[in-house]
């Protein structure tokens, strides 16, 4: 029922939102006689406020068209080389007639993007993946928004996040590829991994996991203890809901987008409210710098996709509330996760001082995990003063922690880890030489 009078409700605000932005520009537009009246700045300002306030808003695009290397910019394209139900596989080809530059994309490594699938789209790591582009080349999983995914094609577990990612990894190539997992995703990509090892298949040459529960219990956030707190059936009968009939997904049970962006709201309300007041600020002043800045981050933000109901209830259970992982307990298809069992993968994990989703240590936990690793081809950073969303966006990510994970990636695409050799079967016994039988003196 919530969702359908979430529906109704965005459905009666929609004219309303297109008649303040109608109504802003009418206050703003120089060849209008309203903008040159009083206070037409601070009308304008308000009106487009009250715009952003109560539109909807669409997933966006990545929008990445160029990107420079080594001095060059180079045309972008974005792929579609595998599409599943409820994920596509994006690959963002790059091209140029400049030959020494085409020589060098093509001998650079290439890296797997496991993006989240937690409420928002795949394009919220849109700095991500323009970083990555300057020397690799970069795979990324665009998950489908699940009220658009018809009921008929059947539930979506979170096994079946873990299968999505090997299918990925072997069409990636996993013997020669770099994954990169942010957030939710560490837990299911360690998973698929060491379900990989287990059964003899190659594995990526480096895994890179950001600010992931990889152990919940270690330094627990606000979204951690929400999640171990509340009983399971709570969750079950509090936040899933079926998917509206104006929806391809309709009749589907999903873990709504709305209630999730609801959440992160509440987690910091008056940030949130800073942060309109000061865009209604900037408009009045004109610095359309800002403006757009923020108007780039809310369209962004406020752009959020349900989630299959089974997967949020699984991940509720196997990641914070059993810990399965660390304790050796997830089974899937019948195979126990062994991260212990990966050997011939580096593996580097990152986390934010300042992160109040993955708390302190959380990541870091995954090198307690894969104890057959050698401590030489693990590596941990913390950045400090970044927040969750500073490790893979924006200047920190930028100036900080992409050259980290640029320099692991390039040490073991030169040097990958070998796996070692399996023992040596110990030779058969040859049978005791007959002694010849002692002559009679």
């Amino acid at each position: 029922m919530l969702y359908q009078l979430f529906e109704t409700q965005r459905a009666l605000l929609s004219p309303f939102s297109e008649f303040a932005a109608a109504s802003a520009k009418l206050y703003s537009h120089p060849l209008s006689p309203f903008a040159h009246t009083p206070l037409s700045q601070r009308m304008s300002a308000g009106l487009d406020l009250m715009h952003r306030l109560a539109k909807d808003y669409e997933k966006p695009e990545f929008d990445i068209r160029t990107v420079p290397v080594d001095g060059v910019e180079v045309a972008v394209q974005e792929l579609v080389p595998l599409e599943k139900p409820f994920c596509r596989l994006l690959r963002f080809k790059r091209f140029t007639d400049n030959p020494a530059v085409l020589a060098k994309m093509k001998t650079q490594p290439t890296v797997l993007v496991v993006a989240p699938l937690s409420g928002h789209h795949s394009t919220l790591l849109r700095d991500t993946v323009k970083q990555l582009l300057k020397d690799h080349k970069v795979f990324i999983t665009d998950w489908t928004d699940a009220r658009m995914v018809p009921a008929e094609v059947g539930p979506f577990h979170l096994d079946d996040y873990i299968r999505y990612v090997q299918e990925f990894i072997r069409h990636v190539g996993a013997d020669s590829c770099h994954v990169i997992s942010v957030c939710q995703p560490t837990v299911p990509v360690l998973a698929a991994i060491s379900l990989m090892a287990t059964q003899g298949e190659a594995t990526p040459r480096s895994m890179t996991m950001m600010g992931g529960p990889i152990d919940a219990r270690k330094s627990p956030t606000a979204v951690n203890n929400l999640a171990m707190n509340r009983s399971f059936s709570w969750f079950e009968n509090n936040v899933i809901y079926r998917v509206p009939t104006n929806f391809p997904g309709a009749g589907r049970e999903v873990y709504p987008g709305f209630l999730q962006h609801t959440g992160f709201v509440a987690m910091n309300p008056d940030r949130h409210v800073t942060s309109h007041y000061d865009y209604f600020l900037d408009l009045v002043r004109g610095d359309d710098d800002s403006a757009d800045a923020h108007r780039q981050f809310y369209d962004e933000y406020n752009a959020v996709l349900d989630m299959p109901a089974e997967y949020y209830l699984d991940t509720i259970k196997t990641v914070f509330q059993d810990f399965a992982l660390v304790n050796g307990t997830w089974v899937v298809d019948g195979q126990t996760v062994r991260p212990q069992d990966i050997t011939a993968s580096a593996l580097l994990t990152v986390e934010g001082e300042l992160d109040d989703i993955s708390g302190a240590g959380q990541t870091r936990a995954a090198h307690d995990l894969c104890a057959s690793i050698p401590k030489e081809h693990q590596a941990h950073y913390e950045a400090k003063g970044a927040g969750h969303y500073g490790i893979f966006s924006g200047r920190r990510w930028r100036e900080n922690v992409y050259p980290q994970v640029r320099d692991f990636i390039a040490k073991y695409e030169a040097a990958p880890v070998l796996a070692p050799a399996p023992a040596a079967a110990a030779p058969a016994a040859r049978p005791a030489a007959k002694r010849p039988a002692k002559k009679a003196a």
